[in-house]
């Protein structure tokens, strides 16, 4: 195909004017989803006469993949703006295409223009993925129309697949652009995010991963999407576990913030939780009560991080340690029942209730709260 090469810095790309057709032969559509112990989210059913739901339900997934899920009504909308776009360019923006394999690139003279070769692979869409769901259906009712429709595109070649992660989130980290449980997922992969929203985000995945975690797969990281039994979405946790790595960080920083040192600080947060959950008994994970709900779960961490600034180490025996020291809780599992628990619990809010439930189970448990920094 006839490219643009680009220079900017280190970095080497191309843009290219794609045939419709020809682009849409050449693009992967990549669901992003989650595999817990071997199964899949499926897709909800759809009716054969939907043809949108019916292209959204047969997108690849992988648990490599990062795209978002389509949404329907977003392309549904871009489709309709094509069927009535008439003066306007139907797709004025570029779409951001990325392949790991380096293309040969034939210079013609000093222009910067010349003959790009195409993957062997279908490029993975870092951005544009909507406006390409919604071409694919142009294409099938408008066909005349849409052959005629050039995509101009930028293309990125020869880089891993965590730089197409890079710059997806780059582009797309707005709370109204990605979820933030999405986000986390990626901290850890792209370059730019602060060393300590990586190291949470580390201890995050293994609380949600770990067979030894107390929240093993008890963690929603959809955003709202999860049908199965969660008791926390991804996001709220990862605002606790970071709240705690940044109070503790020049601590971390002296004694190390690789994936080993993170591993440390998760098992701390999983013998505080199992500790706790020994002590709570019956109340613990039984939906009639709130122990286990994202209010109580968020002060849990918070006493967690007072109890480590205190007495994380020795590392051996915390678990009886801290079993014993959280026992006075066993007698409040009444007081944590959905039934009144609000009236029990006045706040102003979510935040108030947090930190209200916070300094109580740390008075009860006679652990002293970290100073403010």
């Amino acid at each position: 195909m006839i490219a643009t090469q680009i220079r900017q810095k280190d970095a080497v790309f191309y843009f290219a004017s794609y045939p419709s057709g020809r682009l849409l032969d050449k693009v992967r559509f990549i669901s992003r989803f989650y595999d817990e112990e071997g199964a899949e989210i499926k897709a909800d059913k759809v009716e054969a006469d939907d043809d949108v739901a019916q292209f959204i339900a047969r997108v690849e997934r992988s648990d490599k993949a990062f795209q978002r899920q389509l949404s329907r009504a977003k392309v549904r909308s871009i489709r309709n703006f094509y069927e009535t776009a008439v003066t306007q360019p139907p797709i004025p923006g570029t779409v951001l295409l990325f392949t790991p394999q380096k293309l040969r690139f034939d210079a013609e003279g000093d222009s910067g223009m010349g003959r790009l070769q195409e993957p062997q692979e279908n490029f993975l869409i870092i951005d544009g993925q909507h406006r390409l769901a919604a071409l694919q259906f142009y294409m099938r009712t408008h066909p005349d129309e849409a052959k005629n429709i050039n995509v101009p595109c930028v293309i990125f070649d020869g880089r891993s697949d965590d730089f197409a992660t890079e710059m997806f989130v780059i582009i797309n980290s707005t709370p109204t652009r990605i979820n933030k449980s999405h986000l986390i997922d990626l901290y850890e992969r792209v370059s730019w995010a602060e060393p300590d929203r990586r190291f949470a985000a580390v201890i995050v995945e293994m609380l949600y991963s770990q067979g030894d975690s107390p929240l093993r797969y008890r963690i929603n990281r959809l955003g709202g999407r999860s049908k199965q039994d969660k008791w926390i979405l991804q996001a709220e946790l990862y605002n606790e576990v970071h709240r705690w790595v940044k109070q503790a960080w020049k601590k971390i920083e002296h004694d190390g913030t690789d994936k080993r040192a993170a591993a440390k600080y998760y098992d701390v947060a999983r013998d505080f939780l199992k500790a706790a959950a020994e002590v709570w008994g019956n109340a613990w994970g039984d939906a009639d009560y709130m122990v286990t709900k994202p209010v109580t779960l968020k002060a849990l961490i918070r006493v967690c991080a007072d109890l480590a600034a205190a007495d994380a180490e020795p590392a051996d025996g915390r678990l009886q340690r801290w079993r014993s020291r959280l026992g006075p809780w066993s007698e409040q599992a009444r007081t944590f029942r959905n039934e009144g628990f609000y009236e029990r619990f006045p706040a102003r809010g979510q935040v108030e209730r947090v930190a209200r439930i916070h300094r109580e189970l740390d008075k009860i448990a006679g652990i002293a709260p970290r100073g403010r920094k």
